[in-house]
């Protein structure tokens, strides 16, 4: 069964998290989209080595910053992990806010209507006849969001997409927007899990992540994104697209002042906060997460969470206690 612990960013997922594997002994597996990569510590509020060290943690600092990496990916690297530790009997926890991931993860992928090779042949021998760019304007016509994000050489998806627009009459966009807001029913083989999220009052949600934001470029998140940019094969469009990350780009490219800069990343960070936690609510709506207020300490927290996730080892710990 899948243990989650999910929540806004800031909220105290990680402290959390490393509470209850000194409590319980677990494998943190990241749902972070951002911690994946090389160098981007300081903006990704990624843990530290020591931490690391002390718990192991999956899925983080698994590709360099130049490399493009999807949901699916995460799925497939996520599954073979909790399988792995499975087999060595041991336990995990999936610690992160990344929406798309946990959804995939608990739900299914999105997969729409099964392959009609008939129209995908015909639509290959239209790229073979007029070429991919060809196609790809037939995409934009069509499904304009699904255009923006597929690579005009990417023959596989365009065709995909192209293809689930003539079976469906509707965009392949629309369908995947139907599956991230929840209204599609999960997978059939989709697993059983426990999730939890932690919450925290607004104002004092804010706070922290002004606090967060302020640190970060005390511990040198200007210096850390210049080097980035300098390496040769330079960021991938999903790592330049990173919260924080993308406006110091554009403070380097002088587009506004630093303080500006801090300023613009905390009121994205507040909205970003603002998106997960509705989207997290709908989860306990539907009765397929528990939510946890963050008003105690970290310690007692982490027991509430233990509790509900190694029902067990929390009643364990609190005969112990």
């Amino acid at each position: 069964m899948l243990k989650i612990l999910a929540g806004p960013t800031a909220v105290g997922k990680s402290e959390v998290a490393i509470q209850i594997a000194r409590q319980v002994g677990i494998e943190i597996i990241s749902a972070d989209s951002m911690q994946i990569y090389h160098g981007m510590d300081i903006g990704t509020a990624k843990p530290s080595l020591k931490i690391r060290q002390e718990t192991p943690h999956h899925l983080i600092d698994i590709l360099d910053p130049w490399e493009a990496y999807s949901v699916g990916c995460y799925v497939k690297d996520a599954q073979n992990i909790i399988r792995n530790l499975e087999s060595r009997g041991k336990e995990h926890l999936v610690v992160g806010g990344t929406a798309l991931y946990l959804k995939a993860l608990t739900e299914g992928l999105f997969q729409g209507p099964g392959a009609d090779w008939e129209v995908r042949h015909e639509l290959e021998a239209v790229a073979a006849e007029k070429g991919i760019h060809y196609l790809h304007s037939k995409l934009e016509e069509v499904d304009p969001n699904a255009a923006q994000r597929i690579e005009r050489g990417d023959l596989r998806r365009v065709v995909r997409a192209l293809e689930v627009y003539q079976k469906t009459g509707r965009p392949i966009s629309y369908w995947q927007q139907e599956w991230e807001r929840g209204t599609s029913p999960p997978e059939a083989d989709a697993p059983t899990y426990r999730m939890v999220i932690l919450s925290m009052d607004r104002r004092a949600l804010y706070r922290r992540i002004e606090e967060r934001v302020e640190r970060m470029f005390e511990d040198g998140l200007v210096e850390e994104v210049r080097r980035l940019l300098a390496h040769h094969m330079g960021l991938s469009r999903q790592a330049r697209e990173a919260l924080g990350y993308a406006e110091v780009i554009e403070y380097l490219e002088g587009k506004r002042s630093l303080s500006d800069t801090k300023e613009l990343i905390k009121r994205n960070t507040r909205r970003f906060a603002k998106r997960q936690m509705t989207w997290f609510r709908s989860f306990v709506r539907r009765g397929r997460a528990g939510l946890i207020e963050m008003r105690e300490g970290i310690e007692e927290v982490a027991k509430r969470v233990t509790e509900v996730l190694y029902p067990r080892q929390g009643k364990s710990a609190q005969a112990m206690t």
